[in-house]
């Protein structure tokens, strides 16, 4: 019989600015769909809700804000 000797390796887990951040806009309103697509900045998630809004009278969107994170062993 084989045994395994597992350890714990503190790790930590923090932002990583140089992959960015990407903004969306979802529209919820039943069977609409609608979506804003990928941004870099927030502002052209937001206007396309707003220009969304306007136009179909629509007034609730999800909105997700996705970045990168690194992990790094705790020394």
């Amino acid at each position: 019989m084989t045994r395994a000797v597992l350890r714990c390796v503190p790790h930590t887990i923090r932002h990583a600015p140089e992959g960015g951040v990407t903004y969306e806009a979802f529209c919820v309103a039943e069977g609409c769909g609608a979506e804003s697509g990928a941004h870099d900045e927030q502002e052209g998630p937001q206007d396309w809700a707003l220009r969304h809004a306007g136009r179909t009278g629509h007034d609730l969107f999800r909105r997700v804000f996705t970045d990168h994170a690194r992990v790094s062993r705790d020394t």
